[in-house]
């Protein structure tokens, strides 16, 4: 019988050698001896397991662990995120679950300590009945979430400024300086064969994917701004609806995936990236009636690389994309996949029967700076138990 799952992604692009300790020790910060309940999401502890029958277990999951994925300096969400063209910080969050595919998310929003339980509430709002035939709505942006957040209560909001680390504020006056800079001036900020000084990867988002026996699957991304140098008011892949993150399942079955997705925002918006490979990994039958296998390996190959040839047909060089994906397909299995075309992704996972929680920053092994004429595309596959 399964038990329930979880595993989280500290994002695709580069990730220090500085900082693999502290990045690690964030992807493994749960705490298993606490329960979860049907509280509203913000009287909900922080990350652990349900021992609890309730229908929002692996919602909660997912919510709390990005929720410590968020107050991580070195990670890009929350405090330490990257910082727009104008020095400020904005965050997009959405979580979905498989269950009646109910989603909620927000976008360029400033003043939020933990963009993902903003998506949380909004997901939670969309399912009160209203008695005049309003339809809820799935997104709120801008200053509209912010009053959502004021009038709902109960989900932190700080200063603007409170979010912006000195790491983030000392690589905003780098770049600042350089895009400022005439045409004719050259600053020696960045070596393109060197990813940690690449401003196009410099970039990265926090997501988590979930698996319960009794809520099913459920998952859910945040990014405090993401892309660094962008301009104020962009909404990126995190926000959307089919773009950053995916859950489904087959009705009254164990059969089904969730996945959250980091990278260029644009280039997976334009993908419609989650659903996509949700589609993708939808049980099928062929002509003769017989059951299509549906291998996560060679479909989380096959739609990274039409992710990376659509984008090259685009004039992009180098797309930037990773993929964590949890797949049940019975009773007693779940697998956990990671796709990325990045120089590395963070991820980290465990079970409730499981001992300490496990994290790896995954390196791909022969990542190029300089753009590549074939897909840069590194398919792991991890077992939970």
């Amino acid at each position: 019988m399964l038990v329930p799952y979880i595993a989280v992604h500290g994002g695709a692009g580069f990730h220090s050698m500085k900082y693999e300790k502290e990045i690690k020790g964030a992807l493994r910060r749960y705490d298993r001896s606490c329960t979860f309940s049907d509280a509203p999401s913000n009287q909900l502890p922080s990350v652990g397991w349900s021992r609890h029958n309730s229908p929002n277990a692996s919602l909660s999951m997912v919510e709390n662990a990005i929720c410590v994925l968020e107050d991580v300096e070195h990670l890009n969400a929350g405090y330490g995120s990257n910082l727009t063209i104008e020095g400020s910080v904005e965050c997009d969050a959405s979580v979905m679950c498989a269950q009646g595919r109910h989603f909620g998310s927000a976008g360029a929003v400033s003043g939020i300590k933990n963009p993902i339980r903003l998506a949380r509430c909004i997901l939670d709002y969309s399912r009160i009945p209203n008695r005049f035939g309003r339809v809820a709505p799935l997104t709120l942006v801008s200053d509209g979430a912010y009053k959502f957040v004021t009038n709902a209560g109960g989900i932190e909001t700080v200063l603007p400024e409170a979010l912006v680390s000195p790491t983030a504020q000392a690589l905003w006056e780098k770049w600042k300086a350089q895009l400022d800079a005439p045409q004719d001036v050259t600053n020696d900020i960045a070596d393109e064969d060197d990813p940690e000084t690449s401003l196009q990867n410099i970039q990265d988002t926090v997501g988590s994917v979930a698996f319960h026996p009794v809520a099913g699957m459920a998952a859910g991304v945040s990014r405090f701004w993401g892309l660094l140098m962008k301009y104020p008011g962009r909404v990126g892949e995190a926000a959307i609806f089919g773009a950053g993150c995916w859950a489904t399942q087959v009705p009254s079955g164990f059969e089904g995936m969730a996945c959250s997705i980091s990278g260029t925002g644009e280039h997976i918006i334009r993908e419609n990236l989650a659903a996509k490979l949700g589609s993708a990994m939808a049980p099928s039958k062929a002509a003769d009636g017989k059951q299509v296998d549906t291998d996560p390996h060679e479909i989380l190959s096959r739609v990274l690389h039409e992710f990376w040839e659509s984008c090259r047909e685009r004039g992009v060089e180098n797309p930037a994309v990773g993929v964590l994906l949890l797949v049940s397909e019975d009773e007693s299995f779940v697998r956990l996949w990671c796709g990325f075309t990045t120089a590395s992704m963070a991820i980290g996972y465990a079970s409730s029967e499981s001992g300490k929680p496990k994290a790896f920053i995954l390196r791909h092994p022969n990542y190029k700076a300089r753009a590549s004429d074939k897909p840069q595309i590194s398919v792991t596959s991890l077992s939970l138990t």
